[in-house]
């Protein structure tokens, strides 16, 4: 990566509201003696911050309400080097909030109020078109209407940025939004949602991504969590292998994935480089509470790499 490395994020921006419990609850169920914490959160946000922290340009375009949290989430950005001229205030929603829940192995159960990331139709985002012209890579989501989605795409395709679409959380998607993709990077769920493959492994993912590449995505990234991800771009199947950290949280490890996988692309970086770095960034994601609060620097990320190397 290099300094011109520019990522665009079109996606959602949301404050998080986080239970830590000794376990998670079943239906009905009520776990006392957790511990509350606030945070910053949203796949879209998130993805923008990990790109940052990664040291690349970010730009980010997302609505907010014109509430506290709405004023929080501009302030974080600014805080982590973002723009915020891409950031909707709108009046009819309130800011995005994530309900979450978190077990002490990391796993967690996870309930959204979309609020205002509902309110970036493609009439609102297109008035940042120029940002998708000044972008090397342009990152999308689904927590953000999917015409907004398909919009974003097409501009990215028009003027022949690479695009990345990471399909969470999991949805049925159009057959005409495939085609625009340059890389899909579901996770063993949503790789399951969008085929009918049950993915628990290399060689299931490697079938749904056979299936995607069907549709016309130009490479499918099959995250596995512990077991890594697979690449698959129609010729070759290649599996990179998870980096083994004790896990405290998983949220946002998706996140950090995909923002540092951008940042390893952008500038025209190789896919056998950006792999390791995007699955070593969410690796330390995981061994700290939150989503944004957990995302490495660079120089954290390419320390830990350089010490598995040993």
């Amino acid at each position: 990566m290099t300094k011109a490395a520019r990522v665009l994020v079109i996606g959602s921006a949301n404050m998080d509201f986080t239970v830590a419990v000794s376990r998670l609850p079943a239906e009905g169920e009520t776990i006392t003696g957790g511990r509350f914490y606030v945070s910053h959160g949203g796949k879209g946000a998130n993805q923008a911050v990990a790109a940052r922290r990664l040291g690349a340009e970010v730009c980010f375009v997302g609505c907010v309400g014109q509430d506290p949290q709405g004023d929080q989430v501009a302030e974080q950005l600014r805080a982590e080097g973002i723009p915020t001229d891409g950031l909707i205030p709108v009046e009819d929603a309130a800011t995005g909030v994530a309900l979450i829940v978190v077990d002490t192995e990391g796993r967690n159960q996870i309930a959204v109020a979309s609020g205002a990331n509902l309110s970036l139709q493609p009439g609102r985002a297109r008035e940042h078109d120029s940002l998708v012209a000044w972008a090397q890579v342009l990152l999308c989501q689904l927590e953000i209407p999917l015409p907004t989605v398909e919009w974003a795409l097409t501009a990215g395709r028009e003027r022949g940025i690479l695009t990345i679409l990471n399909p969470a959380p999991a949805q049925q998607l159009p057959d005409a939004l495939f085609p625009l993709v340059d890389c899909l990077t579901p996770n063993a769920v949503e790789a399951e949602t969008l085929t009918g493959v049950a993915v628990n492994g290399p060689e299931p993912a490697a079938q749904a991504a056979q299936r995607l590449l069907a549709r016309g995505v130009r490479r499918v990234i099959v995250t596995l969590g512990t077991q890594g991800v697979l690449f698959c771009d129609g010729t070759s199947a290649l599996h990179f292998p998870a980096f083994p950290v004790d896990a405290v949280d998983t949220t946002g490890a998706g996140d950090a994935f995909n923002g540092a996988l951008a940042v390893g692309l952008a500038a025209g970086g190789r896919w056998e480089e950006a792999l390791p770095l995007a699955n070593a960034a969410a690796a330390l994601a995981c061994t700290r509470r939150g989503a944004q609060t957990s995302f490495p620097l660079r120089a954290e990320v390419e320390a830990f790499m350089r010490r598995l190397k040993h």
